[in-house]
């Protein structure tokens, strides 16, 4: 009966990680037209808050209500949240190869397990600690963490860690604020205030010239904002109103394995055999939670 009753919890929270893992579908032809990894940061929070301000504009303005004593946790959602961890994310893979930085950020769900059990007292379990080592050790594999050859700089592993960190932090602020609001009004606000603090990548000549130049970027731009960027994060925080927090990120997990199933399927990128291990204990964590 449990299980049942996190079902639609889990499905929204694996939904939102397949959505998330599909971002290098659009991240790549950004690329190719031009934009760097910190302007399709910008592209990516300022776009999904404009979609969402005009959705909810006509279909319904209690979203935009909420109390000023509140502010305070959308600007953790939205700032220290999803602004920090994008920028020590994007920091890091400057100074460490993009493996060490991957399995770096997905850290995330071992902090938030800890800062849960410390804030709510939310039980560190038996099965949840053998997901949670079945994920880390999947996304390690997937990520290539023990093919060798990775290129690693301390400021870049605490650049690494902060951006798992961060990462977590909406979990938990996620949670503060939805003891007060509607998941739909979380999402929102998140957005509200990750929207604005990501124009300080602002980069107008690199933005001016791929939007004029390279056809169908707008298209892209808008697959960015509304399947990678909106959607899974109102499934996300959806679910996590309806589970435990350090939960949802282990599950959220999913996202390296669908990103690198995209690889293959989408640009014909090779799977060796320690990334088909790796998404066989990603699967297997999830699994053990469902």
């Amino acid at each position: 009966m449990e299980t049942q009753k996190k079902a639609p919890a889990s499905a929204a929270i694996l939904a939102a990680a397949a959505l998330w893992g599909m971002i290098g579908l659009w991240n790549r032809r950004l690329m190719a037209a031009g934009l760097s990894p910190l302007s399709i940061v910008l592209v990516r929070n300022l776009g999904g808050m404009v979609l969402l301000v005009l959705f909810f504009a006509f279909r319904d303005q209690s979203v935009f209500r909420v109390e000023r004593q509140h502010l305070k946790y959308f600007f953790g959602t939205g700032v220290v949240s999803v602004g920090f961890f994008t920028v020590c994310y994007f920091s890091c893979q400057k100074l460490c190869s993009l493996a060490v930085a991957s399995i770096l950020l997905y850290t995330a769900p071992s902090f938030v397990v800890l800062l849960s059990a410390l804030l709510w007292k939310e039980p560190v379990t038996k099965k949840k600690l053998l997901a949670l080592a079945l994920t880390l050790a999947g996304c390690a594999c997937v990520c290539g963490l023990f093919s060798g050859g990775l290129s690693v700089t301390l400021p870049g592993v605490l650049l690494g860690l902060g951006s798992g960190f961060f990462y977590a932090l909406y979990s938990i602020f996620g949670r503060y604020a939805l003891a007060h609001y509607p998941p739909l009004t979380v999402t929102v606000w998140t957005f509200l205030f990750a929207g604005p603090a990501s124009l300080f990548l602002l980069r107008p000549a690199e933005l001016g010239a791929a939007f004029t130049g390279a056809p169908g970027v707008w298209g892209t731009a808008l697959a960015l904002a509304v399947f990678s960027t909106a959607a899974p994060y109102i499934l996300y925080t959806w679910g996590l109103a309806r589970t435990e927090p350090g939960r949802a990120s282990i599950l959220a997990s999913l996202e390296p394995v669908v990103a690198s199933l995209t690889g293959v399927l989408a640009f014909g990128e090779p799977m060796g055999l320690l990334t088909a291990l790796g998404i066989l204990c990603v699967l297997a964590g999830v699994y053990i939670l469902r």
